[in-house]
């Protein structure tokens, strides 16, 4: 771009200031972008980044972005539930009927009720990571344009017959600009099962009372839902209910909800969660249990002791359902999340 010499002479710091804003505007030159703002305490980690914000808890309620923190900064919305990838018990098919006398309260399931449908399943160790393990001690990994938080925990209550000690270890990585994070959740499994599965909350439950904090919910396997199916409780099974040997594998496998102001009724942007490879998800839940119950389990296959299953997401804020399917498509496919200082790469494939 060309100025005359003597505009640069005569202008003086106006003329310098609209020099650089034309530079600016014409891409001759560029103005790096604010670091990543990662604050620690003894409760939390604090995320900043140019799109987002976050916390993510080490103490209390755990695992996963911590509820009503993640705020997208273009809109001001933050998510409506009780924290985003939230982790549970490592399960299977079947009952617990049988030794239930014998089992920690904790892993006890029951079945046949509004919570939980009348599915059999059973925990094969415990607990509820997200509000029992009370501790976390975040890894924080800090690269040239993202940040990564990563979270471990080792199982320490199980089924008769089984061992304790599986590893859950889940990373979550921002990367500067985006309105989304990428994260994982891992199993390394000391058990045997015929369909061992990890439950998460994916992309996270929704408080509400009659729909006032949200529009609608879209599933990539049923398409939209008005909030007025979530003004009185049904059971997960009854309705919105994806089940891998029931139901075809969807080519995606996302689930949204379009967030709204409660105080003003103004439309917010979706908030979904992708599970990046769809043929992972054992079954998902979208059901009203006194709020909108958003649970996913991956895995569901043979998997022996020593062995280990993964699923990768990408959770976040969109304008559209079309923004949504293309990111999506740009990592389809994909289970594992690796990271180190120098970057991150989504990896697959489900089992290693």
């Amino acid at each position: 771009m060309r100025v005359p010499g003597d505009l640069l002479f005569r202008g003086g710091s106006t003329v310098r200031l609209l020099l650089t804003c034309l530079l600016l505007a014409s891409g001759s030159i560029s103005v790096a972008a604010d670091p990543i703002q990662v604050t620690e305490t003894d409760e939390r980690v604090f995320i900043e980044t140019s799109a987002l914000k976050a916390q993510i808890n080490k103490r209390g309620y755990v695992t996963g972005v911590y509820r009503q923190t993640f705020v997208d900064k273009a809109t001001g919305f933050r998510d409506a539930g009780f924290g985003l990838d939230i982790a549970d018990w490592i399960m299977e098919p079947g009952s617990d009927e049988a030794y239930r006398d014998r089992l920690d309260e904790e892993l006890v399931y029951r079945f046949g009720n509004l919570y939980h449908g009348d599915r059999p399943k059973r925990s094969i160790e415990g607990p509820q990571i997200c509000t029992q393990a009370k501790v976390m001690d975040p890894h924080v990994v800090r690269g040239k344009d993202f940040v990564a938080v990563r979270q471990q925990f080792r199982y320490r209550t199980a089924a008769p017959g089984k061992k304790t000690g599986s590893l859950w270890t889940q990373w979550i990585v921002f990367p500067q600009g985006k309105r989304y994070f990428i994260s994982m959740d891992r199993i390394d499994a000391v058990n045997d099962s015929d369909a061992m599965f990890l439950r998460v909350d994916m992309p996270g439950h929704i408080r509400h009372s009659d729909g006032d904090t949200f529009e609608k919910i879209y599933l990539s396997y049923h398409g939209e839902i008005p909030s007025s199916e979530f003004f009185e409780d049904f059971a997960p099974d009854a309705k919105f209910n994806y089940r891998r040997d029931s139901n075809p594998v969807p080519e995606r496998f996302i689930r949204a909800y379009r967030l709204r102001d409660p105080e003003t009724g103004r439309q917010g942007p979706w908030l979904a969660g992708m599970t990046l490879d769809p043929d992972v998800v054992h079954e998902a839940w979208c059901h009203q249990r006194g709020y909108v119950c958003m649970i996913e389990e991956f895995g569901g296959r043979p998997v022996k002791a020593g062995e280990s299953f993964s699923a990768a997401f990408i959770v976040g804020y969109f304008d559209s359902i079309d923004e949504m399917h293309r990111v999506y498509d740009e990592h389809h496919g994909t289970t594992g999340l690796t990271v180190t200082a120098d970057g991150w790469k989504l990896t697959g494939p489900a089992v290693d």
